[in-house]
Protein backbone atom coordinates (compact mmCIF):
# COMPACT_ATOMS: atom_id res chain seq x y z
CA UNK A 1 0.00 0.00 0.00
CA UNK A 2 1.30 3.47 -0.88
CA UNK A 3 1.95 5.79 2.04
CA UNK A 4 -0.42 8.75 2.27
CA UNK A 5 0.74 12.07 3.64
CA UNK A 6 -1.17 15.05 5.02
CA UNK A 7 -1.84 18.06 2.85
CA UNK A 8 -3.67 21.36 3.11
CA UNK A 9 -5.57 23.14 0.36
CA UNK A 10 -7.62 26.25 -0.23
CA UNK A 11 -9.84 27.29 -3.09
CA UNK A 12 -9.01 30.49 -4.94
CA UNK A 13 -12.16 32.53 -5.33
CA UNK A 14 -12.86 35.47 -7.59
CA UNK A 15 -14.97 38.16 -5.94
CA UNK A 16 -15.47 40.70 -8.75
CA UNK A 17 -17.53 43.10 -6.65
CA UNK A 18 -16.40 42.96 -3.03
CA UNK A 19 -19.46 44.86 -1.82
CA UNK A 20 -21.81 42.14 -3.16
CA UNK A 21 -19.86 39.22 -1.66
CA UNK A 22 -20.58 36.94 -4.64
CA UNK A 23 -17.78 34.65 -5.74
CA UNK A 24 -16.82 31.88 -8.10
CA UNK A 25 -14.19 29.21 -7.65
CA UNK A 26 -11.25 29.80 -9.99
CA UNK A 27 -8.39 27.71 -8.63
CA UNK A 28 -6.92 25.67 -5.84
CA UNK A 29 -3.64 25.86 -3.89
CA UNK A 30 -2.25 22.69 -2.28
CA UNK A 31 0.61 22.35 0.22
CA UNK A 32 2.12 19.19 1.72
CA UNK A 33 4.94 19.67 4.19
CA UNK A 34 6.03 16.00 4.34
CA UNK A 35 6.18 15.85 0.53
CA UNK A 36 7.75 19.32 0.24
CA UNK A 37 5.09 20.27 -2.31
CA UNK A 38 3.35 23.55 -3.12
CA UNK A 39 1.25 23.87 -6.24
CA UNK A 40 -1.74 25.65 -7.72
CA UNK A 41 -4.05 25.10 -10.65
CA UNK A 42 -6.37 27.79 -11.98
CA UNK A 43 -9.29 28.11 -14.40
CA UNK A 44 -11.39 31.23 -14.90
CA UNK A 45 -14.86 30.63 -16.34
CA UNK A 46 -15.38 33.96 -18.12
CA UNK A 47 -19.11 33.38 -18.71
CA UNK A 48 -19.69 32.82 -14.99
CA UNK A 49 -17.51 35.83 -14.18
CA UNK A 50 -19.57 38.07 -16.46
CA UNK A 51 -22.78 36.70 -14.91
CA UNK A 52 -21.56 38.16 -11.60
CA UNK A 53 -20.12 41.35 -13.08
CA UNK A 54 -20.44 42.18 -16.79
CA UNK A 55 -17.73 44.84 -16.41
CA UNK A 56 -15.12 42.53 -14.83
CA UNK A 57 -11.76 42.37 -16.63
CA UNK A 58 -10.98 38.68 -17.29
CA UNK A 59 -7.44 39.42 -18.48
CA UNK A 60 -6.56 41.20 -15.23
CA UNK A 61 -8.14 38.47 -13.10
CA UNK A 62 -6.43 35.72 -15.11
CA UNK A 63 -3.10 37.49 -14.60
CA UNK A 64 -3.69 37.57 -10.83
CA UNK A 65 -4.59 33.87 -10.78
CA UNK A 66 -1.56 32.96 -12.87
CA UNK A 67 0.66 34.99 -10.54
CA UNK A 68 -0.48 32.79 -7.64
CA UNK A 69 0.23 29.69 -9.70
CA UNK A 70 3.65 30.99 -10.71
CA UNK A 71 4.51 31.89 -7.13
CA UNK A 72 3.79 28.32 -6.07
CA UNK A 73 5.90 26.82 -8.85
CA UNK A 74 9.04 28.86 -8.25
CA UNK A 75 11.73 27.13 -6.32
CA UNK A 76 13.23 28.86 -3.35
CA UNK A 77 16.19 30.84 -4.64
CA UNK A 78 19.44 31.89 -3.08
CA UNK A 79 18.88 34.81 -0.72
CA UNK A 80 21.14 37.29 -2.49
CA UNK A 81 19.29 36.76 -5.81
CA UNK A 82 15.68 36.97 -4.66
CA UNK A 83 13.05 39.35 -3.43
CA UNK A 84 11.83 38.52 0.10
CA UNK A 85 8.95 36.35 -1.18
CA UNK A 86 11.36 34.26 -3.24
CA UNK A 87 13.38 33.38 -0.14
CA UNK A 88 10.39 31.92 1.71
CA UNK A 89 9.93 28.21 2.17
CA UNK A 90 6.85 26.55 0.71
CA UNK A 91 4.95 26.51 4.00
CA UNK A 92 5.38 30.24 4.54
CA UNK A 93 4.34 30.94 0.93
CA UNK A 94 1.19 28.82 1.39
CA UNK A 95 0.30 30.70 4.59
CA UNK A 96 0.78 34.06 2.88
CA UNK A 97 -1.24 33.02 -0.18
CA UNK A 98 -4.12 31.75 1.97
CA UNK A 99 -4.21 34.67 4.42
CA UNK A 100 -7.54 36.52 4.41
CA UNK A 101 -7.63 39.61 2.22
CA UNK A 102 -10.14 41.90 0.62
CA UNK A 103 -9.17 41.70 -3.05
CA UNK A 104 -10.74 40.33 -6.21
CA UNK A 105 -8.80 37.03 -5.88
CA UNK A 106 -9.16 35.57 -2.40
CA UNK A 107 -8.35 32.22 -0.79
CA UNK A 108 -11.13 30.36 0.95
CA UNK A 109 -10.73 28.46 4.20
CA UNK A 110 -7.92 25.92 4.47
CA UNK A 111 -8.96 22.25 4.44
CA UNK A 112 -6.90 19.10 5.00
CA UNK A 113 -6.59 15.60 3.58
CA UNK A 114 -4.24 12.70 2.91
CA UNK A 115 -2.57 11.91 -0.39
CA UNK A 116 0.17 9.79 -1.93
CA UNK A 117 0.32 11.99 -5.05
CA UNK A 118 -0.11 15.74 -4.52
CA UNK A 119 -0.09 16.52 -8.28
CA UNK A 120 -2.94 14.09 -8.87
CA UNK A 121 -4.77 15.43 -5.81
CA UNK A 122 -4.44 18.97 -7.12
CA UNK A 123 -5.92 17.94 -10.48
CA UNK A 124 -8.75 16.09 -8.71
CA UNK A 125 -9.58 19.15 -6.60
CA UNK A 126 -9.54 21.40 -9.66
CA UNK A 127 -11.86 19.03 -11.53
CA UNK A 128 -14.34 18.54 -8.68
CA UNK A 129 -14.36 22.01 -7.12
CA UNK A 130 -13.48 24.50 -9.87
CA UNK A 131 -14.15 23.27 -13.41
CA UNK A 132 -17.72 23.45 -14.74
CA UNK A 133 -19.84 20.36 -14.12
CA UNK A 134 -20.29 18.12 -17.14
Amino acid sequence: MTARHPFEYALLRVVPRIERGESLNAGVVLYSRPLDFLGARVHLDVARLHALDPDADPAMITAALEAVQGHCEHERVEARHAAPAGREDRGRRFRRLTAPRSTIVQAGPVHTGLTADPDAELEHLLTTLVLPLR
